[in-house]
């Protein structure tokens, strides 16, 4: 579509005659788009360079989230233990309440496990393939399967969790709460023993670990099954693909990126 141009009088038109003019002018010509040239050795070793440096920054800040995480767990139960302790009057039930808020921490951190483990995977890619094959070269580096470069673009273009989020749960689960959820439950077993007096025997332990209108066997029940649930999550990462540690292999890392799971 055209559009209106005003052209400015001509002073050496007559007076009636001046006044500016409307026409028509053709609309300008787009710049076609320029033409993208291979890299040269140079540029691509800078490029990747600044990528390394971006997701290694990625995955610091997602591993110091963890940490806050655990930090925040680690604090909320010595305080719950403190207060619980402090008088045979309190109530056992708080630890109860603190357990359940330590698998809120726990399903929080696994979400963030997640994101941290997406940048890890990225970065060790680079490391292994890129970054030890300039300094050890290997002629006969090839694993048979894609290349790093175009399993680097894929994940790139295409992101996805390397693990499901009960992976996640699972492993942090091994790593660091389980320490937590056993000192919990070993809590909870002294405090109804010893408050608000020594029990002696099994019975009056039984008797105490009712809580308000909930009788002792529905507690129990739920006990049992509440950590009956934290074993069968730690058992389940035992079974999963991959869990050899913080610091992936190669062949740990190049196998995460190219399996493409865990999407949800």
């Amino acid at each position: 579509m055209q559009r209106p141009t005003f052209i400015p009088p001509n002073p050496t038109e007559p007076p009636t005659m001046r006044g500016p003019r409307v026409t028509t002018a053709a609309p300008m010509p787009r710049a076609p788009l320029p033409i993208t040239r291979p890299l040269t050795p140079n540029e691509f070793n800078t490029a990747l360079v600044h990528l390394y440096r971006g997701e290694l920054t990625r995955a610091n800040t997602w591993r110091v989230r963890l940490d806050g995480t655990t930090n925040w767990a680690v604090l909320t139960t010595g305080a719950t233990l403190s207060f619980a302790f402090s008088s045979p009057s309190n109530t056992p039930v708080m630890i109860l309440l603190n357990s359940l808020l330590i698998m809120f921490f726990l399903f929080i951190e696994a979400r963030r496990y997640r994101f941290y483990d997406l940048w890890r995977t990225r970065v060790r890619v680079m490391e292994t393939e890129f970054f030890a094959d300039m300094l050890a070269p290997e002629p006969d580096s090839d694993t048979g399967g894609p290349h790093w470069r175009e399993l680097l673009a894929q994940d790139l273009m295409e992101p996805h969790f390397n693990i499901s989020l009960l992976e996640a749960m699972s492993r942090r689960l091994r790593r660091n709460y389980v320490w937590i959820f056993a000192l919990l439950a070993l809590s909870w077993v002294t405090k109804v023993g010893i408050h608000p007096t020594i029990a002696q025997s099994f019975g009056e332990v039984y008797d105490r670990a009712a809580v308000g209108p909930l009788p002792s066997w529905f507690m129990l029940l739920f006990g049992a099954a509440f950590n009956g649930g934290l074993v069968w999550l730690g058992w389940l990462g035992e079974q999963s693909q991959e869990s050899s540690g913080e610091i992936l292999s190669r062949n740990e890392a190049r196998d995460k990126m190219g399996s493409g799971t865990a999407n949800e």
